[in-house]
C-alpha cells in the first residue's frame, strides 16, 4: 500500500512524499482516507505559517476534516469492522484531566489534534486513529459529507454556546464554510431570522440558498443600518463571528441587543485585538467563545442522515491529491468563489 502524504515546509510551499503505512495499536484502527476538506485554519498555516502561538516548523502535514474506510483493526477493537465508512473526530484528549472529567474534552490541555503544530495532519492516504474517535456513517451518507461533519460540529457548538432557540434573531459574520455551517445549525435549532454578512456576493448567494433570511454585502452596504432595519431598531439576540477578522470581531458588540449574546468563533492570525468593552458593559452582554467542539459527532451525523442539515451543497471545488497545492492556492486566490474545497484521495 502506498501512503502518499502532502507536506508543507514553509508558508506557500507544498510537496508530496511517500511514507510508511502506520500500524494500528490495540485500541486503534487503520483508516484509508477518502476525502479531506480544506479548513480556514489549514489555509492560515499554508499562507502564514502560523495561527497565534501555533507555528509550523519543519515538514508539516495539514488536514483534519476527513472521512475514510477502515482497512485494519487493533486487537481490542470490537465495535467497528474492516470496511466500515467513518468520519474521524480529529482530537484525541487525555481523558484524565479536569476538563476531560467534566466532559469538556475539547479544552484538554494535552489534546492531540490533527494538523495543529507539532501534531501532523491527515492529508495522506492512511492514518491510524483511536477507534472511539471514529464514527460510522450510515449507508446513505457519502464520504464527502463525512468529511464535512467536522466543520458542522463547529457550527453546532457555536449555536449551543449562544443558546440559539426557537424565534431568535441571529447575525452571522462571515459566509465561509464555518459561517454556513453555523447558519444551517441555527436554522435547525429554530432561529427565526438569520442574517449573514460577508464581502463576497457568491458566498451570500449560497447563504440565501441555504436558508438565510437576509444577507448583507459589507462591501456595499452599511451593516449596522441594515441590521437596524431588519430587526426594527433592536440588535440581534445572538451575534456569531466566524470570519476571524479583527474588523468583524470588533463589530460584534455593536450588533447585539441589550442583554444579548456574542459568540466568537473565528480565530484571528494575531492574538492582540482591539475590542469595544464600553458596548459590552453598557449592554450587559454575554460573551462566549468557541474552541472546536465536544460531544457532537453523533449529533451532526444524525442531522445529516435524516436530512435536517444538508452540508454537501457547501462544496464548490474538488481536487485530486496530486493537485493539493493548486487546491490551496485556489482557495486563497479565488476566495470570492470558493465556499468549500475538498481533496479526494
Amino acid at each position: 500500500m502506498k501512503n502518499e502524504t502532502v507536506y508543507m515546509k514553509e508558508a506557500g510551499t507544498m510537496f508530496i512524499r511517500e511514507i510508511e503505512v502506520p500500524e494500528p495499536k490495540d485500541d486503534e484502527v487503520l483508516v484509508e482516507i477518502k476525502y479531506c476538506g480544506i479548513c480556514g485554519s489549514d489555509v492560515h498555516y499554508y499562507e502564514n505559517g502560523r495561527i497565534g502561538d501555533y507555528i509550523v516548523e519543519g515538514d508539516f502535514t495539514l488536514g483534519h476534516e476527513v472521512a475514510g474506510e477502515i482497512v485494519k483493526l487493533g486487537s481490542n477493537v470490537k465495535d467497528l469492522k474492516v470496511g466500515d465508512r467513518v468520519a474521524l473526530e480529529p482530537g484525541i484528549p487525555c481523558g484524565k484531566c479536569e476538563c476531560c472529567k467534566e466532559g469538556k474534552y475539547n479544552l484538554c490541555p494535552d489534546v492531540v489534534f490533527f494538523a495543529t503544530p507539532p501534531v501532523q495532519g491527515a492529508l495522506q492516504n492512511y492514518v491510524v486513529h483511536p477507534a472511539d474517535m471514529c464514527f460510522k456513517l450510515p449507508d446513505h451518507v457519502g464520504m464527502e459529507e463525512g468529511a464535512l461533519v467536522e466543520p458542522l460540529c463547529v457550527g453546532l457548538h457555536a449555536c449551543r454556546q449562544g443558546d440559539v432557540k426557537l424565534g431568535d434573531n441571529v447575525v452571522i459574520l462571515g459566509a465561509g464554510c464555518i459561517g454556513l455551517a453555523t447558519l444551517l445549525s441555527a436554522k435547525a435549532m429554530g432561529a427565526s431570522n438569520v442574517v449573514v454578512v460577508d464581502l463576497f456576493e457568491k458566498r451570500l448567494e449560497f447563504a440565501k440558498e441555504m436558508g438565510a433570511n437576509y444577507v448583507i454585502n459589507a462591501g456595499r452596504e452599511d451593516v449596522f443600518d441594515e441590521c437596524r432595519k431588519i430587526f426594527g431598531g433592536r440588535g440581534a439576540d445572538i451575534v456569531i463571528e466566524t470570519a476571524g477578522s479583527p474588523k468583524t470581531i470588533y463589530q460584534t458588540p455593536m450588533l447585539a441587543k441589550q442583554g444579548g449574546t456574542v459568540v466568537l468563533v473565528g480565530i484571528a492570525v494575531n492574538n492582540d485585538l482591539t475590542y469595544n468593552f464600553g458596548q459590552v458593559m453598557s449592554k450587559e452582554l454575554t460573551i462566549k467563545s468557541v474552541f472546536r467542539y465536544r460531544n457532537l459527532y453523533p449529533v451532526a451525523i444524525a442531522a445529516i442522515a435524516d436530512g435536517s442539515i444538508d452540508v454537501k451543497k457547501m462544496i464548490t471545488h474538488r481536487f485530486p491529491l496530486h493537485e493539493a497545492k493548486k487546491a490551496f492556492d485556489t482557495v486563497i486566490a479565488d476566495a470570492e468563489n470558493v465556499v468549500k474545497a475538498v481533496i479526494e484521495l
